[in-house]
């Protein structure tokens, strides 16, 4: 199954986003399809990481076929509200990180529909230990693992990074690996739930039917106890890895003061981190899709976990959102002519696939099924357009 919640923006704390990422399935199904055939990767699907566990205890992981030495590993953890979700959306691997040199691996874990936390982080660690355990079978460097995710996977790789000191999260198998990792990348995860629930305008999470209640098990301000324990910030310390921190000034469903609290936590126990603030981005989507924003990703992974910078520091940049790209958010709910569908927009296709930047795509490049590819090249020349991307767009059916 698709799931392009995790591409949208890696959360499911908004309920209304359902039936619209349904709307959206057809005309994008090839964003998460196909990857596993995709030239020069070697794909390894449902690895279980607890043996006789939960259903949900399985990971991807993606290798390059061909790779000299151990290879760094970058860790996908999904968001969705900790209550929806799966692996399958795996934006490093779209973003081209095996044939960049990375091993890949994308995980589920158990929601909290499965269990309430500490489940979700014991999950986490579990699968790292498992591919540490597994290193040598699938030529991972142990010394070099990093960790990636948005809003509540956002919130799990912030507390991968702080509690690697923390042992009661560990349980299981492979207790002689370490559940350490050396780089984290958070989007948009909270960190301070209590806070979190009591910033204005997002006091709907402070509810007994909020998504935070439902992973610790009951509302958050008559659990304080129980929240303390899930705040990544509870655990910060001297010895935590580097972070890089991303956030939308304009998120709707995690306030940025998540990311500013977690940043000033690591800046004073002396970790080195990176907050980085997108001026008129929101929870994910198309505001996070420049550039910019993947070569200050690209950096990071590259510098901590390929050239193993150990420099400590504190930076605080920001960018602003291209204005034609949000408008264009699907989220928005906004009306087009003729009651068109809704869809992500062309510059966020060829950003991944267009790889001569020619402003086209070609069959070649086109990641997705080749069925796919026909029904998009209405003329039949091997080239997808912005024209006929719009036309596919605009002739879909629009679901209520």
């Amino acid at each position: 199954m698709i799931d392009l919640r995790n591409f949208q923006c890696g959360s499911a704390f908004i309920s209304g986003m359902k039936c619209l990422l349904l709307s959206i399935a057809v005309a994008l199904c090839w964003i998460t399809a196909s990857i596993a055939q995709t030239a020069g990767v070697k794909a390894h699907r449902d690895l279980v990481y607890v043996e006789g566990g939960h259903e949900r205890n399985k990971l991807d992981l993606y290798l390059p076929e061909t790779a000299e030495g151990p290879l760094p590993l970058l860790i996908w953890v999904h968001g969705g509200g900790w209550q929806n979700g799966s692996k399958d959306g795996c934006p490093p691997l779209r973003g081209g990180y095996v044939e960049r040199g990375y091993a890949v691996a994308s995980i589920n874990y158990r929601l909290s529909g499965h269990a309430v936390f500490p489940a979700q982080i014991e999950d986490c660690k579990a699968a790292i230990r498992w591919l540490r355990a597994h290193a040598k079978e699938y030529n991972l460097d142990v010394k070099r693992f990093g960790v990636w995710g948005s809003s509540a996977g956002g919130h799990l790789v912030a507390l991968i990074g702080t509690s690697g000191d923390v042992r009661e999260f560990d349980v299981g198998a492979n207790l002689d690996q370490s559940s350490r990792v050396q780089a984290v990348c958070d989007y948009y995860g909270p960190t301070e739930f209590t806070v979190f629930v009591s910033t204005p305008g997002y006091e709907s999470h402070a509810t007994d039917a909020s998504p935070e209640a439902k992973l610790i098990g009951g509302a958050v301000m008559q659990n304080k106890d129980k929240a303390a324990r899930v705040n990544p910030i509870t655990y910060v310390s001297k010895d935590d890895p580097p972070f890089l921190i991303v956030h939308g000034d304009k998120d709707p469903t995690v306030p940025i003061n998540q990311s500013q609290l977690l940043f000033d936590a690591l800046k004073q126990s002396e970790v080195s981190a990176h907050f980085h603030t997108i001026h008129g981005a929101g929870h994910g989507g198309p505001g996070f899709a420049g550039k910019d924003i993947d070569r200050m990703v690209s950096g990071f992974f590259d510098a901590r976990l390929k050239n193993t910078l150990d420099k400590i520091e504190a930076l605080v940049t920001e960018s602003t959102a291209d204005p034609a790209m949000m408008n264009r958010d699907p989220r928005k709910g906004r009306s087009q002519p003729g009651g068109a569908r809704r869809g992500i927009p062309w510059e966020v296709i060829t950003r991944r696939d267009d790889k001569d930047n020619d402003g086209k795509v070609s069959k070649a490049e086109f990641s997705g099924p080749p069925l796919l590819f026909q029904r998009l090249d209405k003329n039949g020349d091997g080239l997808l357009t912005r024209d006929e991307h719009e036309a596919f767009i605009q002739a879909a059916p629009v679901r209520p």
